[in-house]
């Protein structure tokens, strides 16, 4: 099996359990080649560098992200079209994507090795902008928002639904998340969990100026147009960690994108057990 492996190491004591996930690696598959991010980090490693930054279809069989869901989103960049999944080694915190915990790490490179695991296909969105502004980069796996910038008050988005007026949105900004992100941004803004695999798509508004104003759910076929007020002079735009601050009379048309990203999962790491461990549902604080 021929492994791919990125990571980013945020605290100085993440060290020791990178420094382990990356020797057990190492000792588990003949090829490994490490991203930039990680052959930069002092007294870690210095071997096999990927080929590209942006992997190509049948260059690797799996892509090995090391940390947490931050850098599941970096992997996410580096798979981009290539259909090679990423399996995520969660050296973090929370890791609703990097859901395989640290502890659980030889078994699972067991199964790893041995074929022993599924991929969750995960639908993308992708920001179609009149500038073309993020290029060919133009999707994210958790979210696309828009957000004020520190010179308006209040954000007013005019949105539609591909050619229907939706709603005028008086908010801090605006997210169009996919199930995979509604429990991420989408969700610390009042947005509902949406079950991966149910084709649907997100709208829920930050800080709405009108309560009344609630999260959306639609069909993932939907097209969302966004047009931002022009008395707001600029206004930021996010997609996963990639943002930029652009003016007012840029539109924006957010769709499903055309191509999935997958996940390897084992049966230890089902969906919904996830949502039970990381929300801690059904625990009774009492004992």
């Amino acid at each position: 099996m021929k492994v791919a492996v990125h990571g980013r190491l945020r605290f100085e004591t993440d060290r020791p359990r990178m420094v382990s996930v990356l020797n057990s690696l190492q000792q588990r598959f003949e090829e490994v080649f490490y991203s930039k991010s990680l052959l930069a980090l002092d007294g870690i490693f210095s071997q096999n560098a990927l080929a590209s930054e942006q992997l190509s279809e049948g260059e690797y069989d799996v892509l090995v992200s090391v940390g947490g869901d931050g850098t599941i989103l970096d992997s996410v960049r580096k798979v981009g079209r290539s259909g090679v999944p990423i399996f995520g080694v969660n050296t973090g915190r929370l890791g609703f994507l990097s859901s395989t915990p640290f502890e659980e790490l030889e078994q699972a490179l067991q199964k790893l090795a041995s074929g022993q695991f599924e991929v969750d296909k995960r639908t993308l969105v992708k920001a179609e902008t009149s500038n073309d502004l993020f290029g060919a980069e133009n999707y994210a796996l958790n979210e696309v928002s828009v957000h004020k910038s520190t010179t308006s008050s209040m954000l007013v988005v005019h949105a539609y639904l591909d050619d229907l007026f939706l709603n005028t949105y008086w908010a801090d900004g605006l997210i169009i998340a996919t199930p995979t992100g509604s429990t991420g941004y989408s969700l610390s803004a009042g947005g509902p969990i949406i079950a991966t695999g149910t084709n649907n798509i997100i709208i829920t508004p930050i800080a709405p100026h009108n309560l009344n104003v609630r999260p959306l759910v639609i069909s993932d076929n939907r097209k969302v147009r966004l047009i931002i007020e022009k008395n707001d002079p600029q206004f930021m735009i996010s997609l996963d960690s990639q943002s930029q601050i652009v003016n007012s009379d840029v539109e924006i048309i957010v769709a499903k994108a055309d191509f999935e990203v997958g996940l390897v999962r084992f049966g230890t790491n089902d969906y919904f057990d996830t949502l039970r461990e990381k929300l801690m549902w059904g625990i009774d604080r009492r004992n």
